[in-house]
C-alpha cells in the first residue's frame, strides 16, 4: 500500500516547484537579454549591423524586464515594481520618439498622474497577490 501523502506535503512542493520555475525565468531572461546585446554589439563590430540604428528601441528592454516581474509568481511588490518599469520604458521611448508630440518637458506631468494611480490601486493589488506572499516566504525555508 502508498504511503498516504498529506495535502500540505503536496502544497509545499507546488510551491517549491513554481518558485523554481519563476526564478529559471527570471534567468533565462537575463542570459538571452545578454546574448542578444552581445550579439548586436558583435554583428556592429563586424560591419553587418549599425547599432545606432537600433539603439533608440533600448527602453524595450525596461517593457520587458516589468512584463517578466509581472508574469508567473510575483508577489503584490513584485507586480508593481514590474509595472514601474514597464511604464518608464514606455515614457522614455515616447519622449525619445517623440510619439503624440511629447518630449521631457512637457511630459513629466504623466509619472505624477502614475505615482497616483499607482498609489490608488495599491490596495486592489495587495489584495490580489495576497496570496503569493506567504508562499514565497515559506520556499526560502526549504
Amino acid at each position: 500500500m502508498a504511503p498516504a501523502v498529506s495535502w500540505r506535503s503536496l502544497t509545499t512542493k507546488a510551491i517549491v516547484d513554481t518558485m523554481h520555475s519563476y526564478h529559471w525565468r527570471k534567468q533565462l531572461m537575463w542570459g538571452l537579454l545578454l546574448i542578444g546585446l552581445g550579439g548586436a554589439l558583435l554583428l556592429d563590430q563586424m560591419g553587418l549591423v549599425e547599432i545606432i540604428e537600433v539603439w533608440h528601441y533600448w527602453p524595450f528592454i525596461l517593457v520587458v524586464i516589468g512584463i517578466n516581474k509581472m508574469i508567473g509568481y510575483p508577489t503584490a511588490a513584485d507586480f508593481t515594481r514590474g509595472l514601474w518599469t514597464m511604464f518608464i520604458g514606455l515614457w522614455l521611448f515616447a519622449n525619445f520618439e517623440h510619439v503624440f508630440g511629447l518630449t521631457f518637458r512637457t511630459s513629466w506631468p504623466y509619472l505624477i498622474i502614475a505615482w497616483g494611480v499607482t498609489l490608488i490601486l495599491k490596495p486592489f493589488i495587495r489584495a490580489r497577490f495576497a496570496i503569493n506572499l506567504p508562499a514565497r516566504e515559506s520556499s526560502h525555508e526549504v
